[in-house]
């Protein structure tokens, strides 16, 4: 039997991953290890619970001790490290975090499975695989034109993307210096199911539909490429997989979008399946609104904001066959009808938590 260790399982892209493996990859057995910060749930894993495949443990990957004895008791064959902090406001306004589970976690997460390996011999060390998700936060900020290549020299400008990059040079040094059969995976914003409601899109989807404010930094006009977040979960399989040791690939959905082109189609899609009269919030409310793009407003830009990202994904492409399967239309319009048939997820995991105030502003004066 093969076992993989998922480090950050519960949270948004991890939980994804768990679906996405007990579903294509039924032979393979998952021991999920989560810290369950605010971030991170069991409600998003909750099918795979009582499952004997998948195997929960609550702890930190910085715990040296209990990574090595998962990585020991369950003969693991692949690590896939999605543990992290990762909203940027929230690393804007406490980045000591950030630095504590991305930095020094991974460097100890890197610690346990570098003895775990040195002991193994055989097929068993030539199999082994650490894989480290990372962001294409870590390349800093394009202008109107280019893509970000893995060539692209790492200028992380928040404190969250400069967490990240130190943990990919950990990871890359690790490959250098020591062997580690390592690879490492650059990602594009994802968006799907589970994604906690600090992030763009679901805060959109769930301010809108309770008629409230919806938000845009600066001008609207920072532009992402937007990634649905279950090709991501295959891309990383197949890196898993098929990907060279000591490479790193990066991974994108080809889906170039302003935040304020990706705030209007919310609304728009909104219109369709949720018209405002049929809203019982904006009823009840008394308002009376003919389309959610009039709940749009304008706010302070987020300090350091990258004005843009695009990967290039030639590689992943043309080395390892991997390519999106979903555009953003497509993906977007199932990523709103999830949150619409999952508020009662939305409300579980905030609640007495996050209350959708404004993070990551710095005070003047």
């Amino acid at each position: 039997m093969e076992t993989w260790l998922v480090t950050g399982g519960a949270g948004f892209i991890g939980s994804n991953f768990i679906h996405y493996v007990r579903e294509c990859y039924p032979q393979v057995r998952l021991v999920n290890l989560d810290k369950l910060t605010y971030a991170g749930h069991l409600e998003s894993i909750e099918p795979f619970l009582d499952d004997p495949m998948h195997i929960f443990v609550q702890g930190d990957i910085g715990n040296y001790e209990l990574v090595l004895y998962l990585l020991k008791t369950y003969r693991v064959s692949r690590v896939v490290n999605f543990a992290a902090e990762s909203h940027v406001d929230r690393s804007i306004e406490g980045p000591a975090a950030f630095v504590q589970t991305n930095v020094v976690g991974t460097f100890f997460l890197l610690e346990a499975c570098r003895a775990y390996w040195n002991e193994l011999d055989g097929d068993e060390k030539r199999n082994f695989r650490f894989l480290h998700v990372s962001t294409d936060e870590v390349y800093g900020s394009l202008g109107d034109e280019g893509f970000f290549t893995e060539a692209t020299p790492y200028a992380p400008n928040s404190p969250y993307a400069a967490s990240k990059a130190a943990s990919d040079h950990f990871v890359r040094a690790y490959v250098k210096t020591y062997g580690l059969p390592a690879l490492l995976t650059n990602c594009s914003n994802n968006y799907g199911p589970y994604q906690y409601p600090e992030k763009l899109i679901p805060l959109i989807i769930l301010n809108a539909v309770e008629g409230r404010e919806l938000p845009v930094y600066g001008d609207g006009l920072h532009v992402r490429d937007w990634l649905y977040v279950r090709d991501h979960c295959e891309a990383l399989c197949v890196v898993l997989q098929e990907g060279k040791v000591g490479e790193h690939y990066n991974i994108g959905g080809e889906s170039e979008r302003t935040n304020i082109d990706v705030v209007g189609t919310i609304c728009d899609i909104l219109g369709e399946i949720l018209p405002p009269a049929e809203n019982e919030f904006i009823v009840k409310s008394g308002r009376s609104l003919s389309s959610y793009r009039e709940l749009i407003t304008f706010v302070e830009d987020r300090p350091g904001h990258d004005r843009r990202y695009a990967m290039d994904i030639s590689k992943i492409k043309n080395e390892l066959g991997w390519r999106p399967r979903e555009s953003f239309d497509s993906g977007i319009r199932k990523t709103v009808k999830w949150y619409l048939e999952n508020m009662e997820w939305c409300n579980r995991v905030t609640q007495g938590l996050y209350d959708r105030r404004r993070l990551g502003l710095i005070k003047k004066g």
